[in-house]
């Protein structure tokens, strides 16, 4: 496999900067064999979501709901971080990587090595479920199990409430600590690089505008176009699995050289 060579423009970028605040998208983690959601065939467009009220008033709908689970589970267990988790990973090892919030609830990140300390997880993680009444987390695969056995909508041992994946589903509030955690780091940062994002779902979308509007260089990759793409200071068209990697690598070899 050739090894693309890194975009000059993206190594002096990132060389820049001492605070980075990333933002990634679903586009980053196709490459693990993760999913889009929006994009062309991507999950939406082949089956409707599930929203949170219709959630917590139908049975009927919390098990179509953990059909929809099930079905993704033995993908999720399997995927694996792929080199644009790891790249992450290592610009946060250089000491470059303020924060690092995700709309992606996969936990490739931490998987990969970046910490938790600096991840914010605006929707939520599929590595736990649960209770939407008491708000315990447990382990997933129990309740995976026992609802492949039985069809039954599993329920909290703690206090019988229903369980679902700790994400944030349509129509339910993003949790407002996360959500203001990650507008104060985009206050702070002297990058924004988002990927494999469309910058299209809001309120997370406002998250990098809040430093661009502070003037604030914002460098963009992605596969297609982004509703940022004209406030970008760089834009760069493509995979980023094939983008950022060989910039980061450069940026670690000049660094041990340096």
């Amino acid at each position: 496999m050739t090894v693309a060579a890194p975009d000059a423009r993206l190594v002096l970028a990132l060389d820049a900067a001492r605070r980075i605040l990333v933002f990634t998208g679903a586009g980053i983690s196709t490459g693990s064999g993760i999913p889009d959601f929006r994009g062309p065939g991507g999950v939406w467009t082949k089956r409707q979501p599930v929203y949170y009220d219709e959630f917590l008033a139908s049975d009927d709908k919390r098990r179509e709901y953990w059909e929809y689970k099930l079905e993704g589970y033995p993908l999720f267990v399997r995927a694996q971080p792929n080199a644009t988790h790891q790249a992450l990973a290592a610009l946060e090892r250089m000491g470059r990587v303020q924060a690092l919030v995700t709309q992606n609830i996969d936990g490739l990140h931490q998987a990969a090595g970046s910490s938790e300390a600096r991840l914010v997880e605006l929707h939520g993680t599929n590595r736990w479920v649960e209770c939407v009444a008491c708000g315990v987390k447990t382990e997933p695969a129990p309740a995976m199990a026992a609802f492949e056995k039985t069809r039954a909508v599993p329920t909290c041992g703690a206090c019988g409430g229903w369980l679902k994946a700790a994400t944030i589903s349509f129509g339910q509030s993003l949790k407002k600590e996360v959500l203001e955690r990650a507008f104060v780091e985009a206050t702070r940062c002297d990058l924004v690089l988002a990927l494999g994002s469309t910058l299209s779902v809001h309120p997370a979308a406002a998250i990098p505008l809040t430093a661009r509007k502070r003037g604030v260089p914002y460098v963009i990759i992605n596969r297609g176009q982004t509703d940022h793409d004209e406030l970008a200071t760089l834009r760069l068209e493509g995979d980023v699995g094939e983008i950022l990697p060989p910039a980061v690598a450069a940026l670690d070899r000049s660094a041990t050289l340096a």
